[in-house]
Parts: C-alpha cells; sequence; structure tokens
C-alpha cells in the first residue's frame, strides 16, 4: 500500500511539471495572437471590447499556471507510459479551458457586441484544440479578426499537437520524451532521435502553410472568386491542420473551383502521415507512393466519390458535374476530419449521402498526420485482419501463412497484437459514439437519427461538418457530450481510460 502511494505521488510530480512545460509553451504561442489586435486597432482600453485584454489575461493564466508547477516539480522523475497519458488527457483539458477565455472576454459578434457564455466558450476552445472546428458562432464573418485568428491558432497549433510542439522546443533527448509524443496518440518515427522526429514534423508542417497561403493568396489575386489575404492565411493554416474553422459565414462554399481544388490538396495533404510527407520531400517518390494508409486514402477517395456523386444526382437535378464536385469537396472534407463545408445546409441531403460522409468521418485520416477519426492505419489492419481470418478457416491446418503489412513480413504474434490493439481501439470508439449518438437523440427528439449520428460522428472524429444540431442554445447536457466526444476522438480513448482508472485507484488508497 505505501510503495503504491509513493508510486502515485512520484507520477503526480511528473504530471504536474509536465503539465506547467505545456503551459509555458502555449503560454509564448498565446503572445503570437497579440499581432492581429494590434494591426487591425481591436483595442478599446475601458470598454467591452479589448481583445488585448483577453490575449494578454490568457498568456498571463498560462504562465502563472505554468511556471510554478515547473519549478516546483523540475526535479520529478522521468516521464513513464503512465504518466505521459495523463499529462495528455489533462493538458488538453486545461488548455482548452485556459483557451476559453479570449471567447469569455472579446465578443463573438461584432453587430451586437454579444460575448459568449462559459460552457460555450469552452465548447469552442476544445473544437479548436482538438482540430475539429463545430462550432457556436453562427456569423464567422462577424467575429473580430482577433478571435477569428485566434481560432485558426489553436486549430494550427492543435492539428500536430501542444505536446509535440513542447518536445520540439524544451525537451532534451531520453525515454521520457517518446512516452509523452506517445500519449499525445503517436508513435511514428521519421528518426531515431524523437526529438529530431517532432523538428522534423514542425518544419514539414511549416512549410505546407505557407506553400498554402501562397497558392491561395495569388489564386485570389487573378480570379474574382478567390481569397484576399487574411481568408487566405485562416484557411491554410486550418486547412493543412485539417481543422476546418473558417472567416466566413459559408465556410468555402462562397469560393471559385480553383481555391476549392487548392483547398482539398491542403485537406489531403493533412491527411497524410508526416512520416510520408519526408520520404516525398526527399525525393523518395516511390516510397511515398508505397505507403499503405496514403493507398488506402486514395481508393477510399475515390470509391466514396463515385458513390456519393450517384448518391446526390436527384438532389442536384441530375447534373453529373455539379453533383461530382460537391460531392468530392464535402466527401474528402469528412475522410480527411477537415469539416469545410462547400454545401450550405448539408441537413437537406439524405439520409444515405449522410451515412456515407458519417462513415467516412469515422475511418479518418492516417496515423502520423493532423487527421481525427479511428485512423487509416486501424481500418486497414482490420480489414486484412478479417481476410486473414477466413483464410485460415477454409485452408488446412498445415499451411503456413505469410502476413505482411505495409510491405512487411510480421510474425504471427505481432500480426495478432497489432489486430487486438485496433480491434479494441475501434471498438471503445464505436461504444462511446453509441453513448454520445443516444443523449444527443434523446435530447434532441426533432432530429432524424441520420442528422445525431452525423453530429456525433463529426465531434469524436475531429471533423467539423454538422447538420445544425450544434449551435450556440444547444442543451448545456448536449454540449458537454460533444465536448467529450472531441477530447476522447483527439487523444484515441486510451488516455483518457488510464486517467479515470488513476484516479479510481487514487480515491481507493486514500479511502
Amino acid at each position: 500500500m505505501v510503495g503504491r502511494i509513493k508510486g502515485n505521488m512520484s507520477d503526480l510530480r511528473t504530471v504536474l511539471r509536465d503539465i506547467g512545460t505545456l503551459f509555458i509553451v502555449v503560454g509564448f504561442v498565446t503572445l503570437i495572437a497579440l499581432i492581429v489586435p494590434l494591426y487591425f486597432g481591436e483595442y478599446r482600453p475601458n470598454s467591452s471590447f479589448d481583445a488585448i485584454g483577453g490575449i494578454l489575461i490568457t498568456s498571463a493564466l498560462f504562465f502563472g499556471a505554468g511556471l510554478p508547477l515547473f519549478y516546483v516539480f523540475k526535479n520529478a522523475e522521468p516521464a513513464n507510459f503512465k504518466s505521459a497519458m495523463i499529462t495528455a488527457a489533462l493538458g488538453w483539458l486545461f488548455i482548452s479551458l485556459i483557451g476559453s477565455i479570449p471567447f469569455l472576454l472579446i465578443p463573438y459578434n461584432t453587430s451586437t457586441m454579444a460575448h459568449m457564455g462559459l460552457l460555450s466558450a469552452f465548447f469552442e476552445s476544445m473544437s479548436g484544440w482538438t482540430g475539429t472546428g463545430l462550432t457556436m458562432v453562427e456569423n464567422e464573418g462577424l467575429l473580430p479578426h482577433t478571435l477569428q485568428f485566434w481560432r485558426t491558432l489553436i486549430q494550427w497549433i492543435g492539428g500536430v499537437g501542444v505536446i509535440v510542439l513542447t518536445l520540439s522546443i524544451l525537451a532534451r533527448p531520453g525515454t521520457g520524451s517518446f512516452v509523452l509524443y506517445k500519449g499525445e496518440a503517436r508513435d511514428q518515427k521519421i528518426h531515431p532521435s524523437i526529438i529530431s522526429t517532432v523538428r522534423t514534423i514542425w518544419w514539414i508542417f511549416l512549410l505546407y502553410t505557407i506553400i498554402g497561403i501562397i497558392s491561395l493568396a495569388i489564386i485570389g489575386s487573378v480570379t474574382n472568386d478567390g481569397m484576399n489575404l487574411w481568408e487566405s492565411l485562416n484557411h491554410a493554416m486550418t486547412g493543412i491542420a485539417t481543422g476546418g474553422f473558417s472567416v466566413t459565414d459559408d465556410s468555402i462554399a462562397g469560393f471559385g473551383m480553383i481555391s476549392q481544388i487548392t483547398i482539398i490538396v491542403l485537406m489531403i495533404f493533412g491527411s497524410i502521415a508526416f512520416a510520408a510527407h519526408y520520404n516525398l520531400l526527399k525525393g523518395r517518390i516511390k516510397k511515398f507512393l508505397s505507403d499503405t494508409q496514403f493507398k488506402a486514402i486514395l481508393v477510399l477517395i475515390i470509391l466514396g466519390v463515385a458513390v456519393l456523386t450517384f448518391i446526390n444526382l436527384g438532389i442536384y437535378g441530375n447534373d453529373i458535374f455539379y453533383s461530382l464536385r460537391q460531392s468530392s469537396f464535402q466527401f474528402i472534407s469528412a475522410i480527411t476530419c477537415t469539416g469545410f463545408a462547400s454545401v450550405e445546409n448539408l441537413s437537406e441531403w439524405t439520409e444515405s449521402a449522410k451515412l456515407m460522409l458519417s462513415f467516412a468521418m469515422v475511418i479518418g485520416g492516417a496515423a502520423g498526420s493532423t487527421a481525427g477519426g479511428i485512423k487509416l492505419f486501424r481500418a486497414v489492419l482490420l480489414y486484412k485482419g478479417v481476410g486473414w481470418r477466413i483464410k485460415r478457416a477454409i485452408s488446412t491446418p498445415r499451411r503456413v501463412f505469410v502476413h505482411k503489412f505495409g510491405g512487411k513480413s510480421l510474425s504471427k504474434e505481432n500480426v495478432m497484437d497489432l489486430i487486438n490493439e485496433a480491434a479494441i481501439i475501434s471498438f471503445m470508439w464505436v461504444i462511446l459514439l453509441a453513448v454520445g449518438v443516444l443523449l444527443i437523440a434523446t435530447l434532441r427528439p426533432s432530429e432524424t437519427l441520420g442528422n445525431v449520428i452525423f453530429e456525433v460522428c463529426s465531434a469524436q472524429g475531429n471533423v467539423g461538418l454538422s447538420t445544425g444540431i450544434t449551435h450556440i442554445n444547444m442543451s448545456p447536457i448536449a454540449k458537454t457530450m460533444l465536448i467529450f466526444n472531441m477530447w476522447i476522438g483527439r487523444l484515441e480513448i486510451i488516455p483518457i481510460v488510464v486517467l479515470i482508472k488513476s484516479m479510481v485507484g487514487i480515491r481507493r488508497n486514500i479511502v
């Protein structure tokens, strides 16, 4: 008993130190947002609209909480698997909570000067940090520039991950860094060193962001229905981060086809693993094209777009080209877990079309990318696992099977471990999805089941597409449920399970 309590206390000190480190880094990142109110003049001292004050208070709270935690517990033990999981779970929760302050203090509507309540602000912040994109805001074009950029910034950072950002800046080599990296639902390594890996991830991410901004701005300058520089900046950042927050009321619907195609490229690139991007940038084209997850998403996009185009023909007056344009953008937005919309009202689509998009949102993008969902890696594993099991069932007992995945031969034990992990995560993902669907359906009995499933899949898949269920006046219980769905979706469930189990264990020891 004494040894268990000491172990828990040691883990607690490690968690508090690492959360303090996260807060310090996010506090510095928050200061970047000050550029916007200074440039656009969005500050009025002693009034209800002081954007600079909202950003400074947020940064001060991050520093005020982070610095004491770091310095008091700086000599704590290196992170282990358990403490890393708890750090990830609590870190994302508290960062989203503190990150809601700008939404509380800065009006979300420049016309009415209305402010969000605490739960709505927390929802908006959680949606941003987790890269979801569901929003409490009805008219995003009426947001102050400061809040527009704050939403963009937290999605851009959250797309790669606050722990990955922290490791790239402050971490030292060691096993503690690796378990923290895994705690944020990542395990792919580009280099043997985890520090080199996270720094490579960030320069790839920054490179694509810059390319996206320049591309959208150039298109906007030569076309009448393109984006201006401000729109290019925000949409490129949330596009490559597969976040989906927009600065316009109709998301991407108001922009021309060339801009939408560019956004499609950004969404797909955001959903591809950074390890595959590294091969592409190093000129290893064959290796990039042979990546299992890359091939899987291409196949799913081709099949999904074809089926959805056929389903939507009736809605678009049998105009196959217009149906293809709308269906392809929305399916790619769904499977990459971005959440941009080229359709003004998705609730008007048929139930089968919404079910197709829900299926895509559940699968999601590649493991090791910025996308959500259960991940293509697990979907492919489960698909192959079913095939292997059927072959074994219909074959002779003496037949020797070779299990290949990603071009590598795996032992039976390794295969079973991988399939079991994929099955467990997927099963828990579906169970929690069902809980969300049942609760929202109970609270919104007037909604069709298709709309409810779509909304919960969007939240837990960290997508952001909506049929209109999510809005600022929705039930507090429904808001809380979707916040929980977004949180567990971003961290892929296990860190939350470890956190809950640890809290129960501590309570039992105290009692």
